[in-house]
Order: structure tokens, then C-alpha cells, then sequence
């Protein structure tokens, strides 16, 4: 499932306002370093951040999948690596126990309790 991307409220209440501030007056300075330009560039700047920020989870997103798929074609060959041991040397045979198999003999069979045949009064 990919991760959810981030949206800001923030910036887009930031953009309506700069752009409302652009109408009293396009070069607006407020003193202080206040002005639409920086106030703009400001907005750029958290815009570039959050794109940069969803770009990397698509990133991850990305190496999560291909992490799974080399995770299932490990497991696939460790179980086809114990077959092949199993091939030479036998299922029996200490060596599949030392490859990770587990020897037939050393298996433990469950136990099924038989129902109670009491007769029925």
C-alpha cells in the first residue's frame, strides 16, 4: 500500500493570502522585512519541501516493493537449496538436518484423540 502524500493546509491559506495581499498593491512592503516578495518566496520554498518530501516516500515506496519481491525470490530458492540437498544426500540423512530440514524420523506426528465410544443410555 503506497504511503499517503502530504497536502498543506497551510500553504494553500498562505498562497490565497499572498495573492489577496497582491491586489492592495503588487510590490507590497510591510517594514521589517515583510514583503510580498519574501512572503512568496517563503511559500516557494515550503511547496519545494513538500514536493520534495512526497517524491522520496514514492521513493521508499518503490524500494519497499522491490525489497518484497527479493524477499520471496530468497525464500523461494532457500526452500529449493534444501530440496536439492535432500536430492543428494536424502531426507534421512544428517546432512538435509544440517542444510535447516528436519529429518522424518525426528517428526513429531500430532496426536488425534479418537472420540468416546460410551454408549448412548
Amino acid at each position: 500500500m503506497a504511503r499517503a502524500k502530504r497536502t498543506s493546509t497551510g500553504l494553500q491559506k498562505a498562497e490565497r493570502r499572498a495573492a489577496a495581499m497582491g491586489a492592495i498593491k503588487p510590490n507590497l512592503d510591510l517594514g521589517n522585512g515583510m514583503t510580498l516578495a519574501s512572503f512568496w518566496a517563503d511559500i516557494d520554498n515550503m511547496r519545494d519541501r513538500q514536493n520534495k518530501y512526497n517524491e522520496l516516500l514514492s521513493t521508499v515506496d518503490q524500494l519497499y516493493n522491490e525489497m518484497l519481491a527479493a524477499e520471496k525470490a530468497l525464500a523461494e530458492k532457500s526452500e529449493r537449496m534444501l530440496n536439492a540437498v535432500a536430492v543428494v544426500y536424502g531426507r534421512k540423512s544428517s546432512e538435509y538436518e544440517m542444510a535447516g530440514g528436519k529429518r522424518r524420523s525426528e517428526r513429531r506426528r500430532s496426536s488425534q484423540s479418537a472420540p468416546d465410544q460410551q454408549s448412548v443410555a
